[in-house]
């Protein structure tokens, strides 16, 4: 019994050694389940939630559960782009419809790239980069990037 409880210990420490960082659960039920929460306890429960039921890895082979199969949006700079729209979504739209706002400010810098063109590229494709009212923050973020991208080639 003794060894069933110390391994059951060891499993949770490990499934959560990545959820001590800010915003480490990545996709899948768990992170949907938990989503808004902060704090250590929420991230243990969405990885731990993740970790048993597998759906980080269904999520990311089937495009469900949040995540991006084409894996575009990881780490470094893409990530912290992600992450400001999943907290500034409404009024990342409302600054891009218009072409200017701090919102655009945030995401050139973000970016590294100019605000003007940041502004030029939000307003002038803003249907393009909210394709519906209910487009998911990853869409958004790609067609962000795929359109600075494709302003810079």
């Amino acid at each position: 019994m003794k060894k069933l409880m110390l391994a059951s210990v060891g499993f949770v420490l490990l499934a959560s050694g990545s959820a001590l960082a800010h915003d480490s659960t990545g996709c899948g039920l768990g992170s949907m389940a938990w989503r808004g929460q902060s704090g250590m306890l929420p991230q243990l429960l969405a990885v731990t939630t993740n970790g048993l039921f597998g759906s980080q890895t269904f999520g990311i082979s089937t495009g469900t559960s949040g995540c991006d199969p084409n894996g575009r949006i990881t780490g470094g700079t893409q990530k912290m782009f992600l992450t400001f729209l999943e907290n500034n979504m409404e009024q990342f739209a409302f600054d891009a419809s218009r072409g200017e706002g701090e919102t655009l400010v945030a995401v050139a810098g973000i970016l590294n790239v100019p605000v003007e063109k940041v502004a030029t590229v939000s307003k002038e494709h803003f249907n393009e980069i909210f394709s519906s009212q209910n487009v998911e923050v990853v869409a958004v973020a790609e067609e962000v990037l795929t359109l600075l991208n494709l302003q810079v080639a």
